[in-house]
């Protein structure tokens, strides 16, 4: 690899790098632009797949499918997107089929429609004490289970606006349902957690079901060598 070439491929890995010119490198072939983008999206995919499958290795393999699948017809991606938005689709979709797949007789709750206000509320975690963020960390695990014990579609909404902080209007559109919809279900979510969660909780959702370190570093490899195989590299 060149000098030049090599310069240009570490720009990709900062962070200031917009993802319009990681998208046009992974066109290109940039292994480095690759990595980039999937070290950008694990997080947000891994909670959307967690919010619709079952336990962390399923939700593992729907984002690596999803990277595959994304990266194997980047050509078909339409710039006027943003690239964030078509590839959580891309999760949404797969996470969906391979539950569809795998229990096609699942049935889920009906929710009707309510006041999603004031039904349960974590403050930040600015300026919290060490003792604060401590207990944050110990009630991790149980916060998990609370959430991932939810109907899919309650817990995929709920993960959307809670851990991803994505508005009632964006939600509806990436899940094609109605903002009416959205509120609903956040409803509902809210009120089968609160009675479990609102005499133990003191933090917010934004720490559940992380996917860094080693693991994101792990899936980085896994659909590099993906692509190498399928000659996308």
């Amino acid at each position: 690899m060149s000098a030049r070439r090599q310069r240009n491929e570490d720009t990709l890995a900062d962070a200031a790098t917009p993802e319009a010119e990681l998208v046009a490198a992974a066109r290109q072939g940039s292994e480095m632009a690759v990595r980039e983008l999937v070290r950008r999206l694990n997080p947000r995919l891994f909670r959307v797949a967690r919010g619709i499958v079952a336990s962390d290795a399923e939700a593992e393999e729907v984002v690596q499918e999803t990277y595959l699948s994304a990266f194997a017809k980047l050509d078909g991606f339409r710039d006027e997107a943003r690239f964030t938005t078509w590839i959580t689709r891309i999760a949404i979709n797969t996470a969906r089929m391979r539950l569809r797949r795998d229990r096609p007789k699942e049935a889920y709750d009906t929710v009707s429609e309510g006041d999603t206000s004031q039904i349960l509320a974590f403050p930040g975690q600015g300026g919290e004490a060490p003792e604060t963020a401590v207990a944050r960390a110990q009630i991790r695990g149980f916060v998990e289970a609370a959430v991932a014990g939810l109907p899919p579609d309650l817990r995929l909404t709920f993960l959307l606006r809670e851990t991803e902080g994505l508005s009632i209007a964006a939600i509806a559109h990436q899940l094609q349902i109605s903002p009416v919809t959205v509120k609903t279900r956040l409803f509902r979510a809210r009120r089968r957690l609160r009675a479990a969660l609102e005499k133990q909780v003191r933090g917010g959702f934004e720490a559940i079901f992380p996917f860094d370190g080693q693991r994101c570093a792990d899936m980085a490899d896994r659909v590099v060598s993906g692509l190498k195989a399928k000659g996308r590299l």
